[in-house]
């Protein structure tokens, strides 16, 4: 039998090749000599540029020597592929998958998947695959099911990572990073003021989001009468209340108007007892500019973006919202700029666009005399409903911006109008794996929770390499944010990084997390770690290129190095679930303090498949 990462028969139907993930390719991935799942030898290849290399066989049974003309090592073909020059896109490890990492990918798709493993250890490989592996084998998770969203740490990952899934077979799976789930995101900026970054990185404080927009629900407490030409019509609290009622649950606040809207006519048809026929009367109640400003003043067209810097403009608003906050930490996270975004509003500003809805897209949603004059008199109404709860003073000023005139003008002076078409990445999804996810904060979890209904997660993390601590277990750091139905699956093998490094890279990271799960490798280079001067760093660049005619390095830590087609330069956030053969530190100390600093160094050291250079400042 073929393996092949497509099925692939003749014409007369006889099969040619086995699709990698059908159920008769397992024993191919799974077998191990304490387990030989039926197989009497097994053979790897070898490509290059198109052509067949080499190939090593692996004989599990003494029948499988017959016609053997040698039998190698069983690990031959995996080391040599991990010595292997890299390149700026990842590639398929289909030969030389390994029986546990194969485990993890044809794993079933029910609960939450936690895949937890040290740098080097396969995660992202396997994350990978089993997208491809689920994609094709759980009929659940087909495109018309919902399909799988791929969730990487950020854009030089995905731009690395971008080839393998269409070599596997699969073309549809969408990839993204959190910044790509909102607008907003390919801007945002990063929050310097560490209490405040801490603060929005709750789940409750997303969770406020309801509040916010609930807040522009209430039902308007005073009768008014609607005057057509023959008759006058009361609408009572009682009534207003009812329309308020006729969306389903769950029904978005924007998309809920056109219902409410309904609703109000039915109302007042129903109560008007004049002669005018109905079709008339409801063309005249359309045309009428009483009822139109009322119900727009009631249920108000919102902007996600609007509500959140409401939030960090109006300090009464947030403390409406939040109660929870102290005076203090309201007014840290008031802000001169509320729509200076950063990534620790992006969760906040995602489930307001899941509360909001899409607003409607009539001649109504755009923005006009009357819709501007509408948005006033309901600010004006807010403002004055927010000063009489909060007619104390708390000696904050948390209230005086709001008594401004000047700060009603500014919020009134949004523009109306409708949102772009929901994208791709807006869900739900049958399936979502998470790569790097031990960076992930608890208000970002729910991001993606709110994407997958079905709370069907692949979670790929290592909690050592958590730049902000990671201190509890996966197990609790779920439960907490909302999933459950969790299993733990372990990598505790290095394919990666040869011993050389390790045995400098795993004393960096215990000195600051003494239990941090360091992964054993199985390989070494013969390569030591080279230690020198930051006036070096050309010619040891200009050295490796003329040794080496492929392959790619990393300069890690010189902002002011320029990349070149062959020597990336990146910043150590930038290198997670990246790789390369040469890997040169600059200045490593300089990356940081505390568990940050350590996570940093760590991180960058052990991405070299080759050799560690680092380089320090006389």
């Amino acid at each position: 039998m073929y393996i092949g990462r497509r099925g692939l028969t003749d014409s007369a139907g006889r099969r040619l090749l086995l699709d990698w993930r059908s159920p008769a390719a397992e024993p191919f991935f799974g077998a191990t000599h304490a387990n030989p799942m039926g197989l009497a030898s097994r053979r790897r290849y070898r490509w290059t540029r198109g052509r067949i290399s080499d190939y090593w066989d692996e004989v599990f049974t003494p029948d499988g020597f017959v016609g053997h003309a040698v039998a190698l090592d069983d690990q031959s073909a995996f080391i040599a592929s991990l010595g292997s020059a890299r390149s700026t896109r990842m590639r398929d490890v289909l030969s030389t998958i390994q029986a546990d990492q194969d485990a993890i990918i044809r794993a079933g798709s029910a609960g939450a998947l936690v895949v937890d493993g040290g740098p080097g250890t396969g995660k992202t490989v396997v994350a990978l695959h089993r997208t491809a592996y689920l994609l094709y084998s759980d009929p659940r998770l087909g495109q018309r099911r919902g399909g799988v969203l791929f969730v990487g740490p950020h854009q030089p990952y995905l731009a690395y990572v971008s080839d393998v899934l269409p070599s596997l077979g699969e073309e549809d799976a969408q990839t993204c990073t959190l910044r790509d789930l909102v607008p907003e995101g390919a801007t945002a900026g990063v929050d310097t003021d560490a209490e405040v970054a801490r603060l929005k990185s709750s789940a409750d404080l997303v969770a406020a989001i309801d509040a916010a927009v609930r807040f522009y629900e209430e039902p308007p407490g005073t009768p008014m009468t609607i005057t057509t030409d023959d008759a006058e019509i009361r609408l009572s609290p009682d009534d207003w209340a009812d329309a308020f009622q006729a969306p389903g649950p769950g029904t978005p606040h924007n998309e809920a108007r056109a219902e409410i809207w309904e609703e109000l006519l039915t109302i007042l048809i129903d109560r008007y007892d004049g002669d005018e026929p109905d079709d008339l009367l409801r063309a005249a109640l359309l045309r009428n500019r009483e009822l139109r400003t009322a119900f727009h003043s009631a249920w108000p067209l919102l902007d996600a973006a609007d509500l959140v810097s409401d939030l960090w403009s109006v300090p009464a608003y947030l403390r409406r919202c939040a109660p929870w906050l102290s005076p203090e930490q309201v007014r840290t996270l008031q802000r001169d700029d509320p729509r200076a975004w950063t990534m620790s509003d992006l969760p906040l500003l995602d489930a307001a666009r899941q509360r909001l809805g899409a607003p409607a897209r009539s001649a109504g949603a755009h923005r006009s005399d009357l819709a501007e004059a509408v948005q006033r008199e309901h600010l004006a109404r807010v403002v004055d409903e927010l000063l009489a709860a909060h007619s104390y003073d708390d000696g904050e000023g948390l209230l005086t911006m709001l008594r401004q005139p000047d700060l009603r003008d500014v919020l009134a002076d949004q523009p109306v109008g409708p949102e772009a078409d929901s994208d791709l990445l807006a869900g739900p999804f049958a399936h979502i794996v998470v790569d790097e996810a031990q960076e992930l904060t608890d208000a970002q979890w729910q991001m993606l929770l709110a994407r997958c209904p079905s709370r069907s997660f692949t979670i790929v993390g290592d909690r050592a390499q958590a730049r902000h601590g990671f201190t509890e277990s996966w197990q609790e750091r779920l439960e907490r944010v909302g999933l459950d139905r969790i299993t733990l699956a372990a990598l505790t093998i290095n394919y990666r990084t040869p011993e050389e490094v390790m045995a400098e890279a795993a004393p960096v990271i215990r000195a600051a997390l003494p239990d941090a799960n360091v992964p054993t490798s199985i390989r070494g280079t013969g390569l030591p770690v080279v230690r020198g001067s930051t006036a070096d760093l050309g010619s040891i660049l200009d050295a490796w290129l003329d040794a080496h005619a492929d392959g790619i390095a990393c300069v890690i830590g010189d902002p002011t190095f320029a990349p070149t087609p062959r020597v990336r330069s990146l910043s150590p956030e930038q290198v997670k679930g990246l790789e390369f053969d040469l890997v040169v530190l600059v200045d490593p100390e300089a990356f940081g303090i505390g568990i940050e600093g350590a996570v940093d160094r760590y991180v960058a050291m052990t991405r070299a498949t080759q050799q560690l250079v680092i380089l320090t400042t006389p």
